[in-house]
């Protein structure tokens, strides 16, 4: 998704088109941007994983993606030399994360998560009003979870089986099911709820324990499966345990849902935008 403007009530023009090989894309992403412009500066949310550290030669590139052909992909250079302004570079969900701060659900917070649950799962982190980095981004997608009582599912994350991505994300779901969890109905439908509503919590359990954010919004298709999110807030209830003893916690506005919806990410373009035009 591409758009132009400043901001997600402020969008000039905005494109949608489905993610082919990377000189394609790149490209067309391109081709709109120059045909729209000028432009003082653009913002680029990528899927992960993505190289960060502005001392490496490869940032700018998506890494050890599984999304066939899109390894070892510089996603910046190419956007930067045709363009000749400059570019923000961040994780889709840490851009997502920039855009319920700034305009969403996190607006006047200084410490909070955002979740995305779909193909994969990711989480960024805004500590302190910034997103948190290191070595590299947050992977929470990949911590360890509990497993549910006499669940024997082996897990689909390609790098650890049975971790929260492996045990929560949309393949998993298939997996389980034979069939995606929006073709779910009835019985069936109940029970893939109550199955991922034990993960998500067993997930942000490992948030709140490790980064103790105020809010923790939840995003991506698989949220939006009916009453999941009232059944994270009463499994992270149990994970708890009743520790650290917080009120806030099992307050309904400690896991919420994305005050922008699907605009969340293409906002923190913006922000990823403005940011590189101010040189930070």
């Amino acid at each position: 998704m591409c758009a132009v403007g400043t901001g997600p009530d402020d969008i000039a023009a905005e494109i949608r088109f489905p993610t082919a090989d990377p000189e394609s894309t790149i490209g067309r992403a391109v081709e709109f941007f120059a045909a729209e412009g000028p432009l003082a500066a653009v913002g680029i949310a990528s899927f992960g994983p993505v190289e960060l550290r502005r001392t490496s030669p490869a940032y700018g590139f998506i890494t050890t993606t599984p999304k066939p052909g899109w390894s070892e992909v510089d996603v910046v250079g190419p956007v930067a030399a045709q363009l000749g302004i400059p570019v923000g570079f961040d994780t889709d969900v840490n851009g997502a994360a920039l855009g319920e701060g700034r305009w969403g659900a996190a607006a006047g917070l200084e410490t909070f998560v955002y979740v995305t649950i779909g193909t994969g799962i990711g989480g960024g982190a805004v500590m302190g009003g910034r997103i948190a980095h290191g070595l590299v981004h947050a992977e929470m997608g990949h911590v360890a979870v509990a497993r549910r009582p006499g669940d024997d599912f082996a897990g689909a994350c390609p790098f650890h089986g049975d971790c929260f991505e492996g045990m929560a994300a949309g393949p998993a779901i298939a997996a389980r099911w034979g069939r995606p969890g929006s073709d779910l109905a009835g019985v069936q439908l109940a029970e893939a709820v109550a199955i991922e509503a034990f993960y998500v919590a067993q997930g942000l359990r490992n948030v709140v324990y490790t980064i103790a954010p105020e809010r923790i919004i939840v995003g991506g298709g698989v949220a939006k499966m009916p009453g999941l999110l009232d059944g994270v807030r009463n499994e992270l209830t149990a994970a708890l345990a009743g520790y650290p003893g917080l009120a806030e916690h099992h307050r309904p506005e400690f896991v919420v849902s994305p005050g922008l919806g699907d605009r969340a990410g293409i906002a923190g373009g913006f922000v990823l935008a403005e940011a590189a035009l101010a040189g930070s």
